[in-house]
């Protein structure tokens, strides 16, 4: 819904865009339509509003996904979605543990069809390139674990792309906790191997890994796996819900 969306526009806040909404004004094509005949909104203001509807259609069009980046609020920044999905990324690493000594051990990225996973010691340092081929990341508690680490690790790195934090996008909808137990919840299953793993047995993998057992590897690999191409369920859940409750608001007394 990222063409029905106004609250990226300067001086529109939720209240203003759900008035919009409520006047029948749905997607930028209806306001462009009845520009300077909107109530309750000065000529100058109105003139402005369309300049930015203009770009943003211009900039959807491009798939300027930098444009919506800098200007979607972050809390909105789900409705991006369905428009960047061929160009997202489900990501999630793992490190030696929280604090800021820890290192990350292993990435991995998942774009809906294949999974890259980038190992501490062997390819990790091709993580960044690979990186900037995508327009949206996806992530569960990122915005203050993966991406600080990451940024950490690879000084100067960029990361333009629009950023869904799963962790809260869920939490608005009453999904709380941790991303195993939401994914409990949700039915989301994981494997006999990695059922009941968690970010300490990732960090106890790793370390086993490192005195020579390639099991250990393996099944941090599975775990790390199963963490990103989860994602894309949880965030088909997210979308869906997000968007009746957006509408919703729309249709209540």
């Amino acid at each position: 819904m990222l063409d029905q969306s106004f609250l990226h526009i300067p001086g529109i806040g939720p209240a203003t865009e759900l008035r919009l909404w409520r006047r029948g004004i749905l997607y930028w094509d209806d306001f462009l339509a009845c520009r300077d005949k909107l109530p309750g909104f000065s000529p100058h203001r109105q003139a402005l509003m369309a300049d930015h509807v203009s770009e943003s259609k211009r900039c959807l069009q491009a798939r300027d996904f930098h444009y919506f980046a800098r200007a979607l609020p972050t809390r909105e920044a789900w409705r991006a979605w369905p428009h960047f999905r061929d160009k997202a990324a489900y990501l999630d690493i793992e490190t030696t543990g929280m604090g800021p000594w820890a290192e990350v051990t292993m990435v991995g990225l998942y774009d809906g069809r294949r999974v890259r996973t980038y190992i501490h010691g062997d390819n990790l340092d091709q993580l960044p390139e690979d990186l900037q081929q995508f327009a949206l990341l996806i992530t569960f508690n990122g915005s203050t674990f993966d991406l600080p680490f990451l940024r950490r690790r690879f000084r100067g790195l960029a990361l333009p792309q629009i950023h869904v934090d799963l962790r809260y996008a869920l939490a608005r909808l009453g999904y709380r906790g941790g991303l195993k137990s939401i994914e409990t919840r949700l039915g989301v299953q994981r494997s006999k191997r990695t059922a009941g793993l968690d970010g300490w047995d990732a960090v106890r993998l790793w370390n086993e890994y490192l005195s020579g057992s390639g099991q250990s590897l393996e099944l941090l690999i599975e775990y790390n796996t199963e963490d990103i191409v989860n994602l894309e369920a949880l965030m088909d859940v997210a979308y869906d819900a997000l968007r009746h409750q957006t509408w919703a608001a729309v249709t209540a007394p």
